[in-house]
């Protein structure tokens, strides 16, 4: 029994393991929240059915630019950039008649080698710094295991399935058992999340049901070993999509050399797994004949959906990922948002677990993540219903030689480029996105921005992501915030003593930045905004209020009202 554990993988569970939170599952989103919380002090159990070092499935392919912030702020983006694709390997999309066909257009993206300094193309010139990184699940994940099981006082249960728990007024028990073993052991922690996938049976637990379009669309994905067909390839990409009347698919490379996950895309009302030849399919995809060499390493037949829970939270009880939202990964944003998810559930549990915040603050996490779920999840659906129907309206003619058919090609690329742009260089959705209904925030009545997929306006509103800048010593502005909250002055003639000694007062974590104005203009021009560590902000304004009481109440989950101001 430890009730501060040392990180561990593969070992036996004791008879009973103590620990502030435990998490359920170990896959990018309860990484994430383990690690989150491990780096803010508070003691994390972790139970995973897989054995340490046994890969995840062939799934996500992007870890998106906010992501990629929180892995920075975790000490990982340097390690994560560093993994995936050849560092010269080409990031485009390009779209072609046939993997191996004519090209119809191209979405240009920066290899990873060039992340950093590209300027030319729809997704440079980010206003962050950790732009977007392509990479697999399969090169991802182990690196988040590695950091994890070296962060003192995260444990990782492998082999180890939950079962059930029960929960009291001071806490949670949890039945876990050993796959290995057989044996059932308890986790006794103040507080479980969920992170388990799908079929969560965490969600089960809290009775969340999930609610929203069951089928969208269906796709068999095969992952394969083909050495032969970069040659075949006249100018490689992240992603190839193949666009002609027989079989519209997503090739994307892995390793950049040598395997490949193929996505049948079943474009027909009438088609179903079983009436669909897949080896026929994945020719027609890369446009080989039979004589073309593969090896099939996994394959799966998944549907596409989008379903979000009615709840993600009940008492100690939450959810976060996949448990809680499922919709097709259309830009990428599937495990991105339950990386989100994580981090803005791992600061509140901290704030309560420290101590400096009033256990109400753990209402914000259902009123904040899971409005912009179903927005974000709405946006999804969408763009999958108009690239289906644009899948399964690809001309005869695309593939005829000589002027009507470049006609044709030129007409198809560039709709598939319009269209697609939005989703493989989406600024709105990692940057736009906003909480207008929390309850701690301080909301001053101005108006969030609107923002789409590709989309968005900074704005230091209440509730939206502080804006970028660099500080005069060239650091991102991110860099510097605190563990709970952070004051950006703008003007350091402006006095900000009550506040700080209220927060202190109250044992909040609070830090203090003078941003040089000619150097970074305050957002809105307002000398004041007061960011959350997760970036959102909390509250803005000129001066300090004349009693800052109320507004340190708020912050912290003790006053569920303020007066705009």
């Amino acid at each position: 029994m430890h009730d501060r554990p040392h990180a561990a993988s593969g070992k036996a569970v004791s008879d009973v393991v103590k620990s502030r939170v435990l998490v359920v599952g170990a896959g990018p989103v309860g990484l994430t929240l383990a690690m989150d919380l491990a780096l803010r002090g508070i003691s994390v159990t972790t139970v995973e059915t897989r054995a340490a070092g046994e890969p995840p499935s062939v799934k996500c392919n992007h870890v998106s630019s906010r992501s990629m912030e929180i892995f920075r702020r975790l000490g990982l983006a340097e390690m994560l950039r560093d993994t995936g694709l050849p560092a010269d390997y080409p990031n485009d999309c390009s779209y072609r008649t046939t993997a191996t066909g004519i090209e119809l257009s191209r979405i240009l993206i920066p290899c990873r080698r060039d992340r950093y300094t590209a300027t030319n193309g729809p997704d440079t010139g980010w206003p962050t710094a950790e732009p977007p990184h392509r990479i697999n699940q399969i090169y991802m994940e182990p690196v988040l295991f590695a950091h994890a099981t070296g962060i003192d006082g995260l444990q990782i249960l492998n082999r180890t399935a939950f079962e059930d728990f029960s929960e009291s007024n001071d806490g949670i028990v949890a039945i876990v058992r050993n796959l290995d073993t057989g044996s059932t052991s308890q986790i006794h922690a103040e507080f479980i999340v969920g992170c388990d996938g799908a079929r969560s049976l965490v969600r089960k637990a809290i009775g969340a049901n999930l609610q929203g379009t069951p089928i969208i669309q269906r796709v068999q994905s095969t992952y394969i070993h083909a050495p032969a067909l970069l040659g075949l390839m006249d100018r490689p990409a992240w992603m190839t999509l193949s666009l002609n009347p027989r079989r519209c698919g997503t090739v994307v490379a892995i390793d950049g050399r040598e395997k490949w996950l193929i996505h049948n895309h079943l474009n027909r009302e009438d088609e179903t797994f079983e009436s669909v030849d897949r080896d026929a399919s994945i020719r027609a995809i890369l446009g080989v004949g039979p004589d073309f060499e593969y090896e099939v390493l996994s394959k799966e037949d998944w549907v596409g959906r989008r379903l979000v829970a009615d709840r993600f939270r009940k008492g100690r009880a939450f959810i976060c990922g996949d448990a809680a939202h499922l919709w097709m990964p259309y830009a990428g944003y599937g495990m991105n948002a339950g990386i989100a998810d994580a981090t803005n559930l791992a600061w509140l549990l901290a704030a309560y677990l420290q101590g400096w915040a009033d256990i109400n603050i753990l209402d914000a996490y259902e009123a904040e993540r899971l409005p912009i779920t179903e927005q974000v999840s709405r946006f999804a659906m969408e763009m999958a219903g108009k690239v289906l129907s644009q899948r399964r309206t690809v001309p005869e003619e695309i593939e005829q030689p000589g002027p009507e058919g470049d006609a044709v090609r030129k007409q198809v690329g560039q709709a598939a480029y319009d269209l697609n742009v939005q989703q493989y260089c989406c600024a709105g959705l990692n940057f736009g996105y906003f909480y207008d209904r929390s309850p701690i925030i301080a909301y001053d009545g101005a108006e969030h921005p609107g923002f789409t997929m590709a989309d968005f306006t900074p704005s230091s509103t209440p509730g939206c992501r502080l804006p970028f800048a660099k500080l005069s010593d060239g650091r991102p502005v991110y860099d510097a915030l605190g563990p709970g909250y952070t004051l950006l002055r703008y003007d350091p003639g402006v006095a900000i003593a009550p506040l700080a000694d209220a927060m202190r007062a109250n044992g909040v974590p609070f830090e203090i930045v003078d941003v040089p104005g000619d150097q970074a203009p305050p957002p809105g021009g307002h000398k004041l905004i007061l960011a959350r560590t997760d970036q959102h902000v909390a509250w803005r304004g000129n001066a300090i209020p004349d009693d800052p009481a109320p507004l340190v109440s708020k912050l912290i989950g003790r006053s569920s009202s303020l007066s705009p101001g």
